[in-house]
């Protein structure tokens, strides 16, 4: 028995290669890499042209960034941007509701509404208010076909400024309506029966439940709608209110050949504007996420952290190999 075991053959002669032999060869992308090398090739083509090419005269670009008149224009913008927003806003969850109400005067009147607005241009909406002392001199509050309790002068009442804000207002609310009404309807059906299970009134209902939970959905959109709001202002300078856009028609005006430097410092400024809320987007999803994902998205430094370390632990790998 012992002789049959130290005569036994081996079944295999061959040792096994060592781990750092064993190279696993990573699958080849020819084309991803010459698509990438087009774009690059593009990209650098254009930054090459916007720097070198004279008629963008990047010393007067310079010159009118940061001038009063401009940062005046600037700020214009961002009130009309704020107080529209916020009643937009409102008014939007205000025709939500109504939409989905069981009222049939309720859900006529927001349809009618939200259909009005968003057909109707916003220009159109701007110069009709802009005019619309022509129509109605006076304003009063009373009973209809009666006695006027209060009365106000239209002209007084209407300022450049009150007339931008109520039609960017009137015209956002009607967008903002259907974002809203989109969030509510997202919510599963089983969390408005859990809410009224626990015998929670109406309005706690919506305010600590479903509208908690729909702002998941209503967020992106509504920044969307938002940013779209930032570039919608450029049109209250034709109701004579000089905004940043306003500001660079100006002084365009009065100096024809920095038009182009003040087109893109006005570009310039709107694109700071859109970046900034599109970095607020991402937190206040990124908030609201919490409970709905198994974890958080990670954050744009986060992520570079991420790509540094993985980079530093192929590096030191590739060194051992």
């Amino acid at each position: 028995m012992s002789e049959s075991l130290g005569s036994a053959v081996p079944l295999s002669t061959t040792e096994p290669r060592p781990a750092a032999a064993q190279r696993v060869l990573p699958l080849r992308h020819p084309g991803r890499w010459i698509a990438s090398a087009i774009v690059l090739v593009v990209v650098a083509q254009i930054v090459h042209g916007l720097a070198t090419n004279p008629f963008f005269q990047w010393d007067r670009f310079q010159y009118w960034f940061l001038r009063p008149t401009i940062l005046d224009g600037l700020l214009i913008t961002l009130e009309v941007t704020l107080y529209s927003a916020v009643l937009g806003l409102l008014g939007g969850i205000l025709l939500a509701l109504a939409r989905l109400s069981e009222s049939p005067v309720l859900r006529a009147v927001s349809w009618v509404y939200i259909w009005l607005f968003r057909s109707v241009p916003l220009i159109v909406v701007l110069l009709f208010l802009y005019n619309f002392s022509a129509l109605y001199k006076t304003l009063s509050l009373g009973v209809p076909f009666g006695p006027a309790f209060l009365t106000f002068d239209e002209s007084r009442l209407a300022t450049d400024m009150v007339v931008a804000v109520v039609g960017l207002s009137l015209n956002e609310a009607a967008y903002a309506a259907e974002v809203v009404r989109g969030g509510i309807l997202s919510v599963d059906q089983g969390q408005h029966e859990a809410a009224s299970a626990l015998g929670l009134p109406k309005g706690d209902q919506f305010t600590r439940i479903v509208f908690p939970q729909a702002l998941r959905s209503i967020t992106p959109n509504y920044v969307n709608q938002l940013i779209g709001l930032i570039k919608g202002t450029s049109l209250v300078f034709y109701v004579s209110l000089l905004d940043l856009f306003g500001s660079v028609q100006s002084m365009g005006s009065t100096y024809p050949g920095d038009i182009v430097p003040l087109l893109l410092v006005a570009t310039a400024w709107y694109l700071i504007l859109t970046s900034v809320v599109s970095v607020v987007q991402f937190y206040v999803e990124r908030y609201y996420s919490r409970g709905a994902l198994r974890s958080l998205p990670p954050t744009p430094l986060q992520k570079v952290r991420t790509g540094l370390r993985d980079l530093r632990a192929r590096a030191r790998k590739e060194a051992a190999i």
